[in-house]
């Protein structure tokens, strides 16, 4: 009885199993549809309607994972942001023996790949974001939010890579430019693809960036009368 009893359980744990990985499969469709139709059509164009055709699942299976239509979009923001923030391998600097310029170099030439693979959490996120409406929409909210967290991130980050040499303004408006930029530079290479190399505008982007941060730095320097390094 006890033999049968446990091949029992252990038939219904693997159903269990099947049934969980089913269904993040059936999730994953959705969001891959979702993030698809969204990038051609925009948040309005991206109907439960097209997704359900898009990912040949029925629209049931749609609404008993996502509630509405604007939980599925703010789910393709966050799964498409969490994505980039692997991408970015936790912010780390690069080697040790490698000069500022080019540990500054490679870790933004690191977020630009970032962003072509994982894209889809800021391009929607950019539609929404400049628009207003009576009712504020669950996806917008969830994209300021990781924005919010980007930002935080970048901060700190330079932070750590200007080791406490420039004040929380200074880093504040480094980090502002910074994100300024990306947008600017992510919209070009979706408007022209072939006319933008993304990692090497980035490049050329960490210099102008190391730039204005030494730029900051020394005139933090001036107004406390000390002479910059060499």
């Amino acid at each position: 009885m006890s033999r049968i009893g446990n091949r029992v359980i252990k038939a219904e744990t693997t159903t269990a199993k099947r049934k969980r990985a089913n269904g993040e499969a059936s999730r994953e469709r959705i969001l891959d549809a979702a993030a698809e139709i969204a990038s051609e059509r925009g948040y309005e164009g991206a109907s439960i309607a097209l997704v359900s055709q898009r990912s040949g699942l029925p629209a049931s299976s749609i609404y008993w994972h996502f509630e509405d239509k604007d939980k599925l979009i703010a789910a393709v923001i966050e799964r498409s942001f969490n994505r980039w923030l692997d991408g970015m391998g936790a912010w780390s600097l690069p080697k040790e023996r490698a000069t500022r310029q080019e540990r500054f170099t490679i870790a933004l030439r690191r977020s630009a790949k970032a962003l072509e693979d994982a894209p889809d959490f800021l391009r929607l996120g950019l539609m929404l974001a400049l628009e207003r409406r009576p009712k504020e929409a669950s996806a917008r909210k969830l994209f300021l939010q990781v924005r919010d967290e980007a930002y935080r991130r970048i901060v700190a980050s330079y932070e750590a890579f200007f080791e406490g040499q420039l004040g929380k303004s200074s880093l504040r408006a480094l980090a502002t430019l910074t994100m300024a930029a990306a947008d600017g530079l992510f919209i070009a290479h979706e408007i022209d693809r072939d006319d933008v190399n993304f990692e090497a505008a980035f490049e050329l982007l960490s210099v102008a960036l190391l730039g204005a941060g030494e730029h900051l730095r020394s005139r933090i320097d001036r107004s406390k009368n000390v002479k910059p390094p060499p």
